[in-house]
C-alpha cells in the first residue's frame, strides 16, 4: 500500500533533493510544505506539481493554523527537514531560529500527538554536539550536546524536544543527525555555492579565519538515502548519525573548486573569523551503518558533480 508522506521544508536545499528521491524510487503520495523564505530554491516546488502522487502548499510550520491545513490526512511519516539554518544569520538575530527550529518542531509534535501521524523524523546536525579538537575521535550518538551558536543551540533544544515527547508521550520519533551537506540547489549563501559563484565572477572569495577549520562533507543524494533507510530501518526512540569519514579543511574546499574551474589561487581573501566558530565537526556513523547504509560518493565526485551543476545554473 502507498504511504502518506509530509515533507516540511521540502523547497530547501536538502528538503527537495530527498522529494525527488521519494518521487523518484517509490510511489508514495508526497505532501511537500514550506514557507519559500529566501532558502527555498526559486523552482523546485512547483517541478512536480503534475505529478498525481504530490502535492505543494505554502505553509510556516511556526503558525499553527497555517500547519494544520496540511494535516488533513494522517500520514505515516513526517519528516522535518524546515528550519533556519545559516550560522551567521542566527549570530545576526536568532529570533528567526527560535520561531523555526523550535517553535516549528513543538507545533509538529503536538499534532502528532494528536494522532494525526504514525512516526516523526526530525532531521539535524552534528553542530549540536559542538567542536572537535583535529586528534579528537568523532561524535557518537551518546555524545553531550553542546551547541556553541544560536543556530545550533536551536537544533540542539528541538532535539530535546523530540525526544521528550518520545520519553513522556511515548510518541514514535527518530532523530537523525548529519555533517556537512554540499549539492545542488544549495542556497548560495552557503560555502560552496559562493565558492563557485565568487570564481566565475572572478571575485575574491572570502574565508574566515586561518581556513582551517574541518567539516566532514557529505552528498546530499547519500544523506536523502540515509534518511530513508532510517525510516524504514530505524529504532524508535533513537538517534543516528549520518556520516561519511571525507573531511577537508575549509581551504582544502576552496582550493579543490579553484582547481576543478581553473581559478586563481589570488582570488582566496583571508577574513576576520565568525563569532563562535566550531573549529571540527565529525561523526562516528556505525550505528546506521549497521542498517546496512554507506556513503557512496566520494568527495572528489560529488564536488565536480556539484560545481558541474552550479555553473550549467549560472550558465542557463
Amino acid at each position: 500500500m502507498s504511504k502518506q508522506i509530509l515533507v516540511t521544508g521540502g523547497a530547501g536545499f536538502i528538503g527537495s533533493n530527498f522529494v525527488r528521491l521519494l518521487l523518484e524510487t517509490t510511489d508514495w503520495y508526497v505532501t511537500n510544505i514550506d514557507a519559500l523564505t529566501y532558502a527555498a530554491h526559486p523552482t523546485v516546488w512547483s517541478e512536480w506539481s503534475t505529478r498525481k502522487n504530490y502535492r505543494f502548499m505554502k505553509i510556516d510550520i511556526a503558525d499553527i493554523e497555517q500547519l494544520e491545513k496540511a494535516f488533513d490526512v494522517t500520514y505515516d511519516v513526517v519528516f522535518n527537514f524546515a528550519a533556519e539554518t545559516h550560522v551567521d544569520r542566527s549570530i545576526e538575530d536568532a529570533n528567526a531560529f527560535v520561531r523555526s527550529n523550535v517553535i516549528g518542531v513543538s507545533n509538529l509534535l503536538h499534532l502528532v500527538k494528536q494522532g494525526k501521524a504514525k512516526k516523526y523524523i526530525q532531521v539535524s546536525t552534528d553542530e549540536v554536539y559542538g567542536s572537535l579538537t583535529a586528534k579528537k575521535k568523532p561524535f557518537k550518538e551518546t555524545s553531550k550536546l553542546s551547541p556553541n551558536n544560536p543556530y545550533s543551540a536551536t537544533k540542539a533544544s528541538a532535539d530535546l524536544l523530540v525526544q521528550s515527547f518520545y520519553r513522556t508521550y511515548h510518541l514514535p520519533v527518530i532523530i537523525t543527525r548529519c555533517s556537512n551537506n554540499y549539492g545542488p540547489y544549495q542556497n548560495k549563501e552557503k560555502l560552496i555555492p559562493k565558492i563557485i559563484e565568487h570564481i566565475s565572477l572572478n571575485k575574491k572569495i572570502p574565508i574566515y579565519g586561518d581556513g582551517l577549520n574541518i567539516r566532514e562533507w557529505l552528498y546530499v543524494e547519500d544523506h536523502c538515502r540515509a534518511i530513508k533507510k532510517v525510516m524504514l530501518s530505524g529504532k524508535v526512540g533513537e538517534v543516528y548519525n549520518i556520516g561519511c569519514h571525507q573531511e577537508r579543511t575549509n581551504l582544502e574546499v576552496v582550493r579543490f573548486i579553484l582547481n576543478y574551474m581553473g581559478g586563481k589561487e589570488e582570488l582566496i581573501e583571508f577574513v576576520k573569523d565568525r563569532q563562535g566558530h566550531d573549529f571540527r565537526y565529525a561523526l562516528n556513523y556505525s550505528k546506521l551503518s549497521k542498517l546496512g547504509w554507506m556513503p557512496l560518493v566520494s568527495f572528489e565526485e560529488g564536488m565536480a558533480k556539484t560545481i558541474d551543476w552550479y555553473v550549467q545554473e549560472q550558465n542557463s
